[in-house]
């Protein structure tokens, strides 16, 4: 004799597409996720609020979370579904805990120091004037750099280091793009 049970997380009804899947992460994709099955960046900031992704630090502003869903954004709609959700979910975590690690301090940002080592750990080795660039696009008034502000800086590293590796088809250490290729990296 078969026992079937619709698992439901957090109060919300399954999607059929994923009815007894066990991920928890399905309750807090499905809260605020549209008909379509997809979330926007306005519904990404309310999911990772309400999971309380954040921790103690702020919750991620609307630009991060847009250029979350751009990293993952195969199909240039604007919106992630539920198994990008889940690669993200999982950068995030990888982030937040190297965020946690390299935050000496525990003073919730980082500094100058602390980035560098942790843009070294990446395995980047920046000329100190690329350094200095990320440095003054991330960094809050005071030189220091909050964890919403690192996503953005690991997501477009992310980026970056994607589409060098695409055009870098010999695998020598050798890209060449056309204006487009980089505009749409950034």
């Amino acid at each position: 004799m078969a026992i079937h049970v619709n698992i439901q997380f957090g109060g919300y009804p399954q999607h059929p597409q994923f009815q007894g899947n066990p991920d928890p992460l399905w309750g807090y994709f499905s809260a605020v996720a549209g008909h379509d099955g997809q979330i926007e960046a306005t519904e990404l900031q309310a999911c990772l609020t309400r999971a309380n992704f954040h921790g103690s630090f702020t919750p991620f502003s609307l630009e991060t979370c847009r250029v979350m869903i751009t990293m993952l954004d195969r199909d240039f709609s604007g919106k992630m579904g539920f198994n990008e959700f889940k690669e993200l979910w999982g950068c995030l975590s990888q982030w937040k805990q190297t965020f946690i690690n390299f935050d000496r301090d525990r003073s919730g940002t980082m500094d100058a120091h602390e980035l560098a080592a942790v843009v070294r750990s990446f395995g980047y080795n920046l000329s100190p004037q690329a350094f200095h660039v990320l440095l003054k696009r991330y960094a809050k008034a005071g030189g220091h750099i909050t964890f919403d502000d690192f996503v953005a800086l690991c997501v477009r590293l992310r980026a970056l280091s994607d589409a060098f590796k695409r055009r870098d088809q010999m695998k020598n250490g050798t890209a060449t793009f056309q204006y487009d290729d980089v505009s749409i990296a950034l």
